[in-house]
């Protein structure tokens, strides 16, 4: 079945990977939503993007209540469904634990895991309806981690446990899967202002068994193929794009 006239929501979608799927998506005639806490990331999307299909920027702080049914019901009000809800939204902060404050381990959580829960529970009834999609954007430091990243590896941990549970609470009706992304090099998708060239040697590329870092358009491609009728079988379940870094042993 086509992809053509379905409407997907994207969090986060105004730089990075998010950006990247609502690329792929709007490509294959799909209808997107940003839901983007930065306003002039999402603004700039929405106007650089407009050209290729309808995509509508909606000013959404993820981890509040009241933005995320606001966002939700603003959806179905102007493109009348929702087939999609893409879990992208993410944001780190790294600081040895001595110094993290429950401050700001609280807000990571709130944003990375609490909002994703938040999108899924007023997403759902509507996506139900259309017997659609719901895709989690996790990371591979919910597997392993570099130092100092305790708020970001709990929560991307929790969305690939959120997955499989709502994978179970929410089917047959709703597939529930989870993407894990490795190093994504993403400094060619920020906003105009922060975007910048990559600047990767032999030695970020070479230490990949598939021999180079990820591009945004890997984990979009992917992205397109999970909530598609061709994945019809497939619910709960995650899937690590990392060039194989995660298989790799490294001796020192």
């Amino acid at each position: 079945m086509s992809l053509t006239g379905k409407v997907a929501v994207i969090t986060g979608g105004g730089q990075g990977i998010g950006k990247a799927i609502a690329h792929a998506f709007l490509k294959k005639s799909m209808n997107v939503v940003i839901a983007e806490h930065d306003k002039g990331a999402g603004k700039e999307t929405e106007v650089e993007y407009g050209e290729i299909g309808r995509i509508l920027f909606i000013p959404t702080d993820i981890s509040k209540e009241t933005d995320v049914k606001r966002c939700m019901k603003e959806t179905i009000k102007k493109l009348g469904r929702l087939d999609v809800l893409i879990n992208n939204a993410a944001i780190s902060i790294n600081k040895p634990i001595s110094r993290l404050t429950l401050s700001e381990w609280n807000g990571v959580i709130a944003v990375n895991l609490t909002g994703a829960f938040l999108c899924c529970k007023y997403a759902a009834p509507h996506i139900k309806k259309t017997t659609g999609v719901i895709l989690n954007i996790a990371s591979t430091r919910a597997f392993m981690s570099e130092p100092d990243t305790e708020a970001y590896s709990a929560s991307k941990g929790g969305i690939v446990a959120l997955t499989h549970a709502l994978s179970i609470s929410l089917g047959p009706e709703i597939r529930v899967n989870c993407i894990s992304p490795g190093w994504i090099e993403v400094r060619g998708w920020r906003k105009k202002s922060r975007r910048d060239k990559p600047d990767l040697s032999e030695t970020d590329h070479s230490q990949h068994p598939a021999g180079r870092v990820g591009k945004p358009e890997d984990i979009a491609s992917l992205a397109e193929f999970l909530i598609s009728d061709q994945a019809g079988f497939v619910t709960g379940a995650n899937f690590i794009a990392d060039g194989g870094m995660t298989r790799k042993m490294i001796y020192l």
